[in-house]
C-alpha cells in the first residue's frame, strides 16, 4: 500500500492527534499566531487534509482555497463550520499548484513540509514559487520531535530522511516519512526560493512565515 493508501484510510483517525493533552497549550497558541499572518490573504491551502487548520485561517483570510490529494480527507473538511471566509475544496497534488484556478498572495501548508522528502524540497519550493507573484508570503506549521508524544523514528533514509511507523485502529502498519527539521535547517532549504523568515517555536510545534522571492 502506498503513503496515498495511509492517508485515505486515516482520515476517519485524522484529528484524534489534536485531542493529545500535552499538546492542547501549543494548540491555542498556534491558533492566535496563526490568523494575522494570513489576515486578509488569498490564500492557497496545500495538503489541507481534514481542514482543521482550514477553520483556523478562513477566520482572517479575505479568501481560501484549499487543496488534498485525497478526497476522503476532503469530505471531512466539507463537514465543518467556517467563520469567515467559506473555503473551496478542491482535489490536487500539493507539488502541482499551477493546476488549481485562483490568483492568490498566501500559500499555507499545515504540518505538509514534515513530509516533504529532502530530495523533494527544491522541486516543492520551486513549483509554488512560480504559481504565485514575486513577494507572496509562504507560512507553514508543523511538528517538533518530543519523544513520548510524537511517534518514534524507527529508520533514517540516505537522504537524511527520517520515518515513522504508525498504526490505524484496524491494525494495518505504514511507514511514514516525517522530518523534523531546526529552525537553521529550515531557513537553509529556503533561503534559494524565500527572505525575511520569520519563526516562532513551542514545545510541540514551529511556524514559520517567510516572503517568496522566485527561482
Amino acid at each position: 500500500m502506498t503513503i496515498g493508501d495511509y492517508y485515505q484510510r486515516r482520515a476517519p483517525e485524522y484529528d484524534e492527534v489534536y485531542a493529545k493533552p500535552e499538546r492542547q497549550a501549543d494548540l491555542d497558541e498556534l491558533k492566535v499566531l496563526l490568523p494575522p499572518l494570513v489576515a486578509g490573504r488569498n490564500v492557497l491551502e496545500l495538503a489541507a487534509g481534514t481542514g482543521y487548520w482550514t477553520q483556523v485561517i478562513a477566520r482572517a483570510a479575505a479568501s481560501v482555497t484549499a487543496t488534498d490529494l485525497n478526497p476522503e480527507t476532503l469530505a471531512i473538511a466539507a463537514t465543518r463550520k467556517y467563520g469567515g471566509a467559506v473555503p473551496l475544496l478542491l482535489t490536487a497534488d500539493a507539488y502541482r499548484p499551477d493546476a488549481v484556478p485562483g490568483d492568490f498572495d498566501l500559500i499555507f501548508c499545515g504540518f505538509w513540509w514534515s513530509h516533504v522528502g529532502r530530495a523533494d524540497i527544491g522541486r516543492f519550493l520551486a513549483a509554488i514559487s512560480a504559481r504565485v507573484p514575486r513577494g507572496a508570503r509562504l507560512v507553514l506549521a508543523d511538528n517538533r520531535y518530543v519523544p513520548g508524544s510524537n511517534h518514534p523514528i524507527t529508520r533514517t533514509g540516505p537522504d537524511g530522511d527520517t520515518y515513522q511507523l504508525r498504526r490505524l485502529h484496524d491494525g494495518r502498519e505504514f511507514e511514514v516519512l516525517k522530518n523534523f527539521p531546526t529552525r537553521d535547517e529550515l531557513a537553509a532549504d529556503l533561503r534559494p526560493y524565500a527572505s525575511a523568515l520569520s519563526y516562532s517555536e513551542l514545545s510541540y510545534y514551529w511556524l514559520a512565515s517567510c516572503e517568496l522571492t522566485g527561482q
